[in-house]
């Protein structure tokens, strides 16, 4: 039985989705999560506690668990802890320095720039600074963007200095909340600024195998991303115009990436980043290669070393709508998903809120009222049976009171 460590948050749909494409396999999945060590095995999953804001002191309770045929990782800061645990152990992955290159968007930026990639002009400031320094030094329209943050969290276009400066402060006092002052990330110390770039964006997901990108799907997203606030709403696959990945493998050699799941992310011809993990959340659900595979099953394939070279992307069309927040407050319920699922092409409606939840809407917020998953003949479709599911699809989201003192 191939046993594969799974560096993971604690909470998460992916590690659920690993887990049962592990018994599939007859894989032992091994988790290493960012759980309390006193605690004994509180969900009973035996998983080994680790601290991502001290990732070298995993390595010796990790280590005693082995011997492992493989690792995974599913987010940026179990990334980096995967690569230091990889690299003790000698298995396949990318090099602690690579990792910690793709999730520091400035160091990112310093090696794309290096390497002569079409990328935007970009600099950085501490957060602590008076942001009027920085606005003028920036070019407008720019983008802001928390260095320690992901998902387009805390990202902000600002259209001249009076903007810049709102949007800072905005960055500012959403870093110094106490679930994100407790991440305990240098990088958060700094918000980076970087020319906006127009365009239509791409995402593009691969695994890689001794420094060689098997692309094994790219998403197009049609609703433009033109700010002030970055949300995405709708991945389709194919994308209906031809994206070249050429500067996406460019990319990843500048950053020195090697072996295992990436996600990049394109503006045009430029690109934005190159993540050392797999498609986040609910959405590689929308994924499916020979015989109806899922991307985890295949993503742990390629951990206990199979060649997954030969195994393609289905025919048909796919795409994900994660359902944005369109007013903050407290979740009570949504009607219409039985109807939204009767809608031809679309494969499930899934709801992740629950009753009682803050829903919070972004640049502060970091959730989804849910997902939808479609499949059709063409692109088109696709998109069509999102958006139809989407309007039938009503929620009850209640105003927070004030807090009275």
């Amino acid at each position: 039985m191939k046993r594969i460590l799974l560096v993971a948050a604690t909470t998460g749909y992916q590690t659920r989705m690993f887990a049962d494409a592990a018994r599939r396999l007859d894989f032992d999945v091994v988790l290493a999560t960012d759980r309390c060590h006193v605690l004994e095995d509180p969900w009973r999953d035996h998983a080994i506690p680790v601290r991502f804001d001290d990732p070298y002191s995993a390595v010796e309770a990790i280590e005693q668990a082995g011997p492992f045929d493989g690792i995974l990782a599913v987010a940026d800061r179990p990334a980096f802890v995967a690569a230091i645990v990889a690299e003790k152990l000698g298995l396949p992955y990318n090099s602690p320095a690579a990792v910690e290159a793709a999730r520091n968007k400035f160091l990112a930026h310093q090696r794309f720039k290096a390497a002569g990639l079409p990328a935007p002009r970009f600099f950085r400031a501490p957060v602590g600074v008076d942001p009027h320094e920085p606005a003028s030094l920036a070019s407008y329209p720019c983008v802001l963007k928390p260095l320690g943050l992901s998902a387009s969290r805390g990202v902000i276009r600002a259209d001249n200095p009076a903007e810049f400066v709102a949007a800072f402060h905005r960055i500012h006092t959403l870093l110094t909340r106490p679930e994100i002052r407790q991440m305990r990330d240098d990088e958060n110390r700094f918000i980076q600024i970087e020319n906006f770039v127009p365009g239509k964006e791409y995402a593009v997901e691969g695994v890689l195998t001794a420094g060689r990108l098997k692309t094994l799907a790219v998403f197009e997203k049609p609703d433009p991303l033109d700010g002030p606030f970055f949300e995405e709403t709708i991945y389709l696959t194919p994308p209906r115009t031809s994206v070249s990945t050429a500067v996406v493998e460019s990319a990843i050699r500048a950053l020195g990436l090697t072996h295992g799941p990436i996600h990049a992310e394109l503006r045009g011809a430029h690109i934005l980043e190159v993540a050392a993990r797999p498609i986040g959340g609910l959405c590689a659900k929308s994924l499916r290669f020979d015989a109806g595979m899922p991307l985890e099953e295949l993503l742990l394939r390629h951990a206990a070393g199979e060649d997954v070279s030969h195994f393609e992307r289905e025919t048909n069309a796919s795409g994900v709508m994660m359902i944005p927040i369109e007013k903050g407050g407290v979740y009570e319920g949504v009607e219409g998903v039985d109807q939204a699922r009767k809608i031809p092409g679309v494969e499930d409606v899934e709801i992740t809120a629950k009753a009682g939840q803050s829903m919070e809407r972004l640049p502060e917020g970091s959730s989804y009222l849910g997902f939808i998953f479609a499949r059709g003949e063409t692109t088109e479709a696709v998109e069509q049976s999102l958006r139809t599911a989407h309007a039938r699809l009503h929620f009850q989201i209640a105003a927070k009171l004030p807090v009275m003192r």
